[in-house]
């Protein structure tokens, strides 16, 4: 039963804008962090109509902030002369502590850092972004190995409770 006061969308998740599903087979997730966003006006109605694309987007510190780079947020065509470069650096709101423990794990042990979904929290814009260590292909191939696995138990056991 869907809550009050929330309209049951197609599509999952009413409140996510997009999801980085490639970075789940890419890499593998060490931690994830929830971080704000900065944005403009018309990157905000952007977002709120669905248009960002996380493909290539990482995270790099700088100067003791972090910057999410390569970020594609499409332009508002309502926006006029308002509009941003749709791929500009785009800076996260995280606690010192956090940027600081994070850029010394990415400098120390060659992680990288890069966004997992966009979503909404309390009509705020947040990213899930993820500290990853990248996957090799035999590391994929036993990911997708075990999915199959996972599938085909599933499939079995649905068909013996019938």
């Amino acid at each position: 039963m869907a809550k009050p006061g929330k309209k049951k969308q197609k599509g999952g998740d009413p409140d996510r804008i997009a999801t980085n599903r490639r970075a789940w087979h890419d890499y593998e997730v060490i931690d994830t962090l929830e971080a704000g966003l900065s944005l403009v006006g018309p990157e905000v109605k952007s977002l709120r109509a669905g248009h960002a694309t996380l493909g290539d987007a990482y995270v790099v510190f700088r100067k003791g902030e972090a910057w999410l780079v390569n970020l594609h947020i499409s332009a508002y065509e309502q926006a006029g002369r308002a509009n941003v470069e749709p791929t500009r650096d785009r800076k996260l709101l995280l606690h010192e502590h956090e940027i600081d423990r994070w850029a010394g794990k990415v400098r120390e042990k060659g992680l990288t850092v890069i966004p997992l979904d966009l979503h909404w929290k309390d009509g705020r814009a947040k990213a899930e972004i993820g500290l990853v260590r990248g996957k090799r292909s035999h590391d994929k191939r036993h990911a997708i190995r075990e999915r199959e696995e996972r599938r085909e138990l599933d499939r079995v056991t649905r068909r013996g409770r019938r």
